[in-house]
């Protein structure tokens, strides 16, 4: 059900709603914007449901259907890709830029909706999907690593991203501090990878190892599960997530402030 959202719909309005903003805010060309919401839009119309099919595992569906499906659903995080590195060239040459201030954390979270695309939804996505990985991996740790990554990376930083866009827009002719910006955009980012590369990932991997080895039961039993090594990694959450807490903490101070004028700069 997440999939038929994601590939029928998710990937298209993200490529588009960030391709429009970086164009008006001349971080990319249109030429570039336009060809990578169509891109995005002719996978989804030729291949979303399709991208479903690496789902369809254990129902009885032949190895060419799981291989289609695997192989779209990698193909729709490409133009979202494409869109975060050719933004990150030009805010490299125009970082200076008054408007590149003006507009700098919602940018950021913008790049960083195009890196976890890649990451979360591409990487840790495609690492599942083949059918023989399938096989193995489906509903262990490297599920909820891809989930983590995939839905909070690039929803979540959307989210946050388009709401900067809109006070930005509605608290105009102030300078933002960036003091509670800065540190929640790199707690977030940073709780997250975190979580994923001290816990998710090699609870994941440790249990698609002990799945090959003895059986698919046996890496979801307790008894594998309440070893010491897999009791610790699992405790190895603890920092990531309370890093990625402290983020959002301070973002919902930074909101707060702006209302109380605690969070930008005055003009004496």
């Amino acid at each position: 059900m997440i999939h038929l959202w994601v590939e029928g719909f998710f990937e298209v309005f993200a490529t588009t709603v960030i391709a429009f903003i970086f164009m008006r805010l001349n971080l990319i060309r249109p030429g570039i914007a336009a060809a990578s919401a169509l891109l995005s839009a002719t996978i989804y119309l030729s291949g979303g449901i399709i991208g479903t099919c690496h789902h369809l595992y254990f129902s009885g569906s032949p190895p060419v259907a799981l291989a289609w499906g695997s192989v779209f659903s990698a193909l729709e995080v490409v133009p979202l890709v494409l869109i975060g590195f050719d933004a990150i060239e030009d805010l490299r040459h125009s970082r200076s830029s008054p408007w590149v201030q003006r507009y700098k954390w919602p940018i950021y979270f913008f790049v960083a909706v195009a890196f976890w695309n890649m990451i979360g939804a591409g990487l840790f996505g495609f690492m599942i999907n083949p059918p023989i990985a399938l096989y193995y991996m489906q509903g262990l740790n490297t599920t909820p690593l891809h989930g983590h990554a995939a839905l909070f990376g690039v929803y979540g930083m959307l989210g946050i991203g388009l709401m900067l866009i809109c006070l930005r827009v509605l608290i105009p002719g102030v300078e933002w501090k960036d003091g509670l910006l800065r540190f929640s955009f790199w707690s977030l980012n940073g709780g997250l990878m975190m979580m994923c590369l001290l816990s998710l990932l090699p609870v994941g991997l440790m249990q698609t190892w002990a799945s090959v080895e003895h059986g698919y039961w046996y890496a979801r039993s307790s008894e594998f599960l309440q070893t010491p090594i897999m009791q610790q990694l699992r405790w190895m959450r603890v920092p990531g997530d309370t890093i990625f807490f402290l983020g959002a903490v301070a973002l919902v101070i930074f909101v707060a402030g702006l209302k109380t004028g605690h969070s930008f700069k005055r003009k004496i």
